[in-house]
């Protein structure tokens, strides 16, 4: 895929992120995808494969917050295999605290399948608003 498609693809996922749907994110992850949460956070590490990122990241943040995650995309730069995203949360966790963080997604996608995102974000909010993802894992 091309520059525009690959951004057209990371457009489309966040596109429906914004709504609270998380499918076309998970139909993109390859089987080898990697995740990268930044920082020296309880949540920051590499997430190795498709199915340790949706059960050790994605499943505890799910369960923390009301609802659906949401998560809205400001801005899209794109260049061959990367698609450089900044966001912002929507979101309140079930003990009623605000988590609208503010995110730098670096993306690279091989053949039409996300392989890796590397995220940046307000560490300190992660911190005092989720804590330690391991009580909360599926």
């Amino acid at each position: 895929m091309n520059t525009l498609e690959n951004k057209q693809l990371v457009q489309d996922i966040f596109a429906n992120l914004a709504q609270g749907n998380p499918k076309p994110l998970f139909d993109s992850m390859a089987e080898d995808f990697r995740w990268t949460v930044s920082g020296n956070t309880k949540w920051s590490r590499t997430y190795n494969g498709k199915q340790v990122v949706l059960k050790e990241l994605l499943g505890p943040l799910h369960d923390m917050i009301v609802d659906k995650v949401r998560t809205n995309a400001q801005r899209f730069i794109a260049e061959g295999e990367h698609v450089v995203v900044e966001a912002r949360g929507s979101n309140q966790t079930k003990t009623g605290a605000a988590y609208n963080n503010t995110y730098c997604f670096v993306i690279r996608l091989d053949e039409g399948k996300l392989r890796e995102i590397t995220e940046y974000m307000d560490t300190e909010l992660v911190t005092a608003v989720l804590g330690d993802p391991r009580g909360h894992v599926n």
